[in-house]
């Protein structure tokens, strides 16, 4: 499940310097989403209706916020960090709790991915960490998603988007 940041926020990402650095696979932005909850192999059908029931317990404001810089997660991972969607998160946790693999058991850390490091390749992230980017969003829907590898990353396919309605906004 996932939400995607509309072209304004992405047209920020996409200006961050993405220097040439060997072992470092960069992005883009047709890549650019936040998880919510990854379930692996699962019934399709079965996360649809799980989906379906995602509430936040009434019309609460949700809204993303970017940045507000370049960070890194451990040393494969360079990120855009995304924070507001906690509880969004908690809520499609909740309902699919029993579809796909299970929930994975650590803190929600919302983020954009905008780099991978190859294994062994040993690049330093230090250094590519920092910049500063912000922005803000009111997400309008969460997406179920596929996700497919290949040798050029993953490829995203939006299998069935819920409203607003899941994010409190009312029909």
């Amino acid at each position: 499940m996932a939400v995607w940041p509309p072209a304004e926020v992405l047209d920020r990402v996409e200006a961050l310097e993405r220097p040439e650095v060997a072992g470092l696979r960069w992005t883009d932005r047709r890549q650019w989403h936040v998880t919510l909850r990854f379930l692996g192999r699962a019934d399709v059908d079965a996360a649809r209706r799980a989906l379906a029931e995602v509430t936040l317990g009434g019309p609460v404001p949700v809204e993303a916020v970017l940045g507000p810089e370049v960070g890194r997660f451990g040393h494969r991972v360079l990120h855009v960090p995304v924070s507001g969607l906690e509880g969004l998160a908690r809520a499609v946790v909740a309902a699919t709790a029993g579809v796909g693999e299970p929930p994975e058991d650590r803190p929600f850390a919302g983020h954009l991915t905008l780099g991978r490091v190859a294994r062994g390749a040993g690049v330093d992230l230090r250094n590519l960490t920092g910049q500063a980017i912000t922005g803000r969003w009111p997400p309008t829907e969460v997406d179920l998603v596929e996700s497919r590898l290949s040798s050029e990353g993953a490829s995203y396919q939006v299998v069935e988007r819920f409203h607003p309605h899941v994010l409190g906004a009312g029909p």
